[in-house]
């Protein structure tokens, strides 16, 4: 039994995308970055977190033969000046944000965690995906316009590259599914990796 513990519908869609069969559990746990904490252990603990939470709540009441496999993930994008962006607050955040990337190349790093009994010895597999992403120079009218349509606000970094941000992005370098918010060649492997571990089921039966 696979869950995904995340409310987005981005990583749902990638994860269907890929062919997985699952269940969504939402987590709700607090996104402060930890003082010193660098990008790639911030996400990788975030994920990790979020998909504790979710196994706590599922493993006591799991049944059956199909074994429970929980995966988490978190999404930043760090600016060209090493500053961690996660979701605006606001407008004027948005905007902030939007202004750091103009014209430059930056990171988006999603951490990925997985936990099952498969894992030995902590139940926890953990692992990071960067790409790098470059944005052209953004007018502050273009800057305007598209904090006005809406889509920065609930997304790491104030765009989205599937949406109207795309027109601003010449050229990724590594995986595109990463920025959209999961890398789903990563994830596979992960996944089919404690699946083959747990000898209970075989990759293609989580798939759909």
């Amino acid at each position: 039994m696979l869950v995904l513990a995340s409310a987005s519908p981005r990583r749902k869609e990638l994860l269907t995308q890929a062919g997985f069969s699952f269940t969504v559990q939402q987590s709700s746990i607090a996104e402060d970055l930890l003082p010193s904490e660098s990008p790639i252990a911030y996400v990788t603990r975030l994920a990790r977190e979020k998909a504790q939470a979710v196994y706590e709540q599922l493993a006591p009441r799991h049944t059956g033969d199909d074994p429970l496999i929980v995966l988490g993930a978190d999404t930043t994008v760090v600016a060209p000046d090493g500053e961690i962006l996660g979701k605006p607050c606001d407008r004027a955040d948005a905007t902030r944000m939007l202004r750091k990337l103009s014209g430059a190349t930056h990171q988006v790093i999603t951490g990925v965690a997985l936990i099952s009994e498969a894992v030995k010895p902590t139940g926890t597999e953990t692992a990071a995906e960067v790409t790098y992403v470059t944005m052209t120079t953004i007018s502050e009218d273009e800057i305007g316009a598209y904090v006005m349509s809406g889509e920065p606000m609930d997304k790491a970094g104030a765009y989205a590259i599937q949406g109207y941000a795309a027109r601003f992005i010449p050229r990724v370098h590594g995986c595109y599914f990463n920025v959209v918010g999961l890398p789903l060649s990563l994830v596979t492997d992960m996944i089919e990796g404690v699946t083959r571990r747990l000898h209970a089921v075989s990759p293609a039966e989580l798939r759909s």
